[in-house]
């Protein structure tokens, strides 16, 4: 496994929701899988997995892998409309601390460009464009920022700490689909969100629960 630098999310990083699809693809089974980050996912570098456990070419432990014990209820959708609108206050296009990020990074042309923005029930909400090439990691990915953007606040950065997701269908290239997100709790550092990804017809697509760590 490697994650290709293009796929970054902090500088020097892969993302967190793009890392944890690519180690749970290899990790196999037809059912949600829970992906524990221990460190920041290296780029283009060879990664092994075995045990459950990604690792480095030193041997140090990147992530940790099992079934997940539980993935949660959806989190309720919007329509395109709606959530189009949330992105136009996306907070990231005026203060990122990665404006980089493959998924949610505003400088990045080349990136899924998912710009979440709140909702006035506290959900966050984008539209999101499948691009050319579809994997499950792309909808792992799909399913990260917006999550965390239900936490993150200016002078505030979180990074993922853990995910759980389920991936039902991946959306066919050029689909325009609908990507919710919801703060469950905080405690202390960590906070606990749940994401949901929909296709054009509404359907669920994907659904993950996650950690953040505020830095």
């Amino acid at each position: 496994m490697i994650i290709e630098a293009r796929f970054n999310g902090p500088p020097g990083s892969g993302n967190g929701g793009w890392s944890a699809g690519i180690f749970a693809t290899a990790y196999g089974g037809t059912g949600p899988v829970e992906v524990t980050l221990r460190r920041p996912p290296p780029l283009d570098t060879p990664l092994t997995l075995a045990d459950g456990q990604v690792r480095d070419p030193a041997g140090e432990v990147v992530a940790q892998l099992r079934p997940a014990p539980d993935v949660p209820d959806p989190v309720p959708p919007v329509d395109p409309a709606t959530a189009r609108a949330a992105a136009t206050a996306y907070p990231g296009l005026v203060d990122h601390p990665f404006p980089g990020c493959y998924v949610c990074g505003p400088r990045r042309d080349d990136g899924l460009r998912i710009f979440p923005g709140r909702l006035p029930d506290g959900r966050t909400a984008a539209p999101f464009s499948a691009p050319a090439r579809v994997s499950p990691a792309t909808v792992w990915a799909a399913l990260d920022c917006p999550g965390g953007w239900a936490v993150i606040a200016a002078g505030r950065p979180y990074l993922l700490g853990r995910m759980a997701a389920h991936v039902e269908a991946l959306p066919r290239p050029g689909d325009r689909c609908v990507v919710t997100g919801a703060l469950v709790e905080t405690e202390g550092r960590k906070a606990l969100v749940h994401t949901s990804l929909y296709g054009p017809d509404g359907a669920l697509l994907g659904r993950a629960r996650a950690t953040w760590i505020a830095r």
